[in-house]
């Protein structure tokens, strides 16, 4: 029988792509006499390549989340960044120049996606400035291998994937935006999706990659978007592509985070770069409840783990 039910929601990731774990989650879960309720833990930017890379051949991909992992099986699903292609490539970004350009060309091994399910990433975004490293064929290879593993994605550029389902009984919509493709149209493209969701009976989650590397302060054309998509019904709105931690506001009841910083990364050149933040939100059928913020740093031995 368990078998059975196995094969059956494999089946149903299969046929509702961009979901993965999120739908396994959903099916699986039965209904709860008491009011929905689900706790997403939110991450930024998680990168595999360069020295993540050479640490995990040389001490397993579970030594980068062993000092952060009890955290992140304290929610529901965790969703974050994933900052370049999963594709069976030899890294060219290993060992390179700092600086030089193979060191920015990222391409994360096979074996990621398992990573990413096994330490509860179960869902992730795909539009970013670096998921187009290894062209079309590189994100079609990161959408097979993240199926396969049962992890969900959405924002990819092929095809703007918004995934949508029932997390513990809430129903929400995961919702990419990703400045670094014609930015009038990926706005529109965002806000429309926004509405939909909305008018679908789906909470709106927008998770974005915008703004400037390294600034601490998000500009205002990035304020003012952010403020259009809670103006369109955004539930809670959250940022990536900055590399540190930004500020963050409450606008018309709704929390915007502008930047949350790194997550999986080798960037330690300051304090602002090796600190992250992450956020466990909590979610009912009625919106965000709460949000808890959970600060994080970038250890050299590249775990990343809470600060203390």
């Amino acid at each position: 029988m368990q078998g059975s039910l196995l094969f059956l929601l494999s089946a149903l990731v299969a046929l509702m792509p961009g979901l993965g774990f999120f739908a396994m989650l959903s099916s699986a879960s039965a209904p709860s006499p008491v009011a929905e309720h689900a706790v997403v833990i939110f991450g930024g930017d998680m990168m595999f390549d360069r020295t993540i890379r050479a640490a995990i051949d040389q001490k397993g991909g579970d030594f980068i989340f062993s000092c952060i992992d009890d955290t992140l099986q304290r929610s529901d699903m965790v969703v974050a960044n994933l900052e370049g292609p999963i594709t069976a490539t030899s890294s060219t970004s290993v060992g390179s120049p700092i600086g030089a350009p193979d060191n920015f060309t990222f391409t994360f091994a096979p074996s990621t996606a398992a990573l990413l399910y096994a330490h509860h990433v179960g869902l992730v975004n795909l539009g970013n400035n670096h998921i187009e490293n290894f062209g079309i064929a590189g994100v079609r290879s990161t959408i097979a291998f993240l199926s396969q593993a049962g992890v969900g994605y959405f924002g990819d550029p092929l095809s703007d994937t918004v995934s949508r389902g029932e997390l513990k009984g809430v129903k929400v919509a995961f919702i990419g935006y990703n400045e670094f493709i014609d930015h009038a149209q990926a706005a529109s493209t965002t806000i429309a999706q926004i509405k939909t969701a909305r008018a679908g009976g789906y909470l709106p989650i927008v998770y974005t990659h915008w703004g400037i590397e390294y600034a601490t302060t998000s500009p205002l054309s990035v304020q003012a978007l952010a403020h259009e998509f809670v103006d369109a019904g955004a539930e809670i709105v959250i940022g990536s592509h900055p590399h540190v931690v930004e500020e963050h506001e409450i606008y018309k009841g709704k929390y915007i985070y502008y930047s949350l910083g790194n997550f999986i990364f080798d960037q330690y050149f300051s304090d602002a770069v090796d600190h992250g933040l992450l956020l466990s939100v909590d979610i009912t059928s009625a919106g965000v409840q709460s949000v808890t913020e959970i600060p994080i740093e970038l250890d050299h031995d590249r775990r990343t783990c809470p600060t203390p």
